[in-house]
């Protein structure tokens, strides 16, 4: 405020010198002192000049500083008009936005580094009124389809019309399918197709990524073959590290002259060591061959509710010795085509679980229910235990993992795989803060 009146100040001034002049030359010319006032007509031109310049280009530099901010063009140098101490805080508000430009181009170059590196295919569509446009297209997507990077949706249609017309079908929403893309005119390529919605400051967008179904085939093989080695190289060195330090004492031992009876002691305990360490890796073996060697399943059509209840029998005697209640709902004849032994397996290893969930609880209970639902049964088993920690709930079903002292780590690996073998699977979620298996298989008409 006080450097605007500054300027205002600085007018003024001139204007006053201006009238001054005209006055002075005025009067020189009424006493008959033509060159004088000749002469003050020439200072009242200068001056009248130069206030002309000093407002024409305030003028222009305010009007160019607006325009540069309007228009989101910051390459203009002001640094030469620091002189001019009336637009001050206009220059600051201009470098503070041009930084802050600066900032976010630097992030969009990041950003669109970082999905034009990745192996995905993603397209960033942005309504504007009732059509939609492509806001971004990466490398991937653009390489891959051999799309060109288009602006108009209509374009992208005409090029990959099985893809749009699928996010068309749900007015560019959510969607998590799969599809087959031709490439090239070659073969049909499956791809998994994601798309979600969103608003930010009242624009709607829509992300679509795909991915190569031999991509995540690869990948999901990949982690699984680390986690296995990472899981069967700990268990051999548990066991050969031991056993190897015992034959170097043995060595030792069996070099003496003689041996007395504290030596032979000795040799005893280490030759059970051995005979103990060589017994958990034998059935860690045995372990891993139950699951790579899972026979094919002889499937009939069978009654899960004498599946259930056959189950519950065995493992009655543990039942009642944790004193653990059973609430089993599943009282309709359901007919599932399995086969029994595999899935009673299952039950019995569903179940086991719960008990051991069930270890440090007061009350302990187990529920067990089953729906029906587009030809398939939905088995649910339930209890009121600890529940699974977040920290591993993407463990439980990886081999030999297990937090159990007593556990082999293969009983629900083992399970998971029998019931896909059924065509079926077995997943965990979190039902009113109870840990809750689902199993599901193909209804048997």
């Amino acid at each position: 405020m006080f450097k605007t009146f500054q300027t205002y100040k600085l007018i003024f001034l001139r204007l006053i010198f201006i009238v001054i002049g005209i006055e002075l030359s005025i009067y020189f010319f009424k006493i008959e002192l033509f060159f004088t006032g000749i002469f003050g007509l020439c200072m009242v031109f200068l001056l009248g000049r130069e206030m002309y310049f000093y407002v024409r280009n305030m003028v222009l530099i305010y009007n160019k500083t607006i325009s540069s901010i309007l228009q989101n063009d910051f390459t203009s140098d002001f640094s030469k008009q620091k002189f001019n101490k009336s637009y001050d805080d206009l220059f600051q508000l201009y470098e503070t936005l041009k930084e802050k430009h600066n900032e976010q181009i630097s992030k969009d170059i990041i950003y669109r580094s970082i999905l034009n590196t990745i192996e995905t295919g993603a397209v960033i569509l942005q309504k504007q009124e009732t059509d939609w446009n492509i806001f971004l297209m990466n490398d991937y997507f653009s390489n891959h389809f051999d799309v060109p990077k288009v602006s108009k949706w209509k374009y992208l249609k005409n090029q990959l019309p099985s893809l749009c017309e699928i996010i068309e079908k749900d007015d560019f929403h959510e969607v998590k399918t799969s599809i087959e893309i031709s490439i090239n005119e070659q073969g049909k390529q499956t791809f998994v197709l994601q798309a979600s919605r969103t608003e930010i400051f009242e624009q709607d967008y829509c992300i679509v990524l795909l991915d190569s179904i031999q991509n995540v085939v690869e990948k999901k093989e990949k982690d699984a073959w680390i986690n296995l080695m990472k899981v069967i190289s700990h268990e051999l060195l548990n066991s050969i590290t031991p056993i190897r330090s015992i034959c170097q004492n043995l060595e030792d031992l069996v070099e003496q002259d003689s041996l007395s009876s504290e030596d032979l002691d000795d040799i005893k305990n280490s030759v059970q060591t051995m005979l103990r360490r060589s017994d958990h890796l034998q059935k860690f073996i045995e372990g891993y061959r139950k699951l790579a060697i899972l026979p094919s399943p002889k499937k009939e059509k069978t009654d899960l509710k004498g599946l259930i209840e056959n189950s519950l029998q065995i493992m009655n005697p543990l039942l009642r010795k944790e004193n653990i209640e059973i609430e089993n709902s599943i009282t309709f004849p359901y007919f599932i085509n399995v086969d029994q032994q595999q899935t009673e397996q299952v039950l019995i290893n569903l179940l086991t679980n719960s008990i051991s969930a069930l270890e440090n609880s007061n009350f302990k209970r187990i529920c067990l229910s089953a729906e029906a639902k587009e030809n398939r049964i939905f088995i649910k088993i339930s209890d009121n235990g600890k529940g699974i920690e977040k920290e591993i709930e993407d463990k439980i079903f990886l081999p030999f993992f297990t937090t159990r002292n007593e556990g082999a780590g293969i009983g629900l690996t083992l399970s998971k795989n029998i019931l896909e073998a059924h065509g079926g699977y077995l997943i965990h979620k979190n039902e009113n803060e109870k840990t809750v298996f689902e199993i599901c298989l193909i209804e048997s008409l």
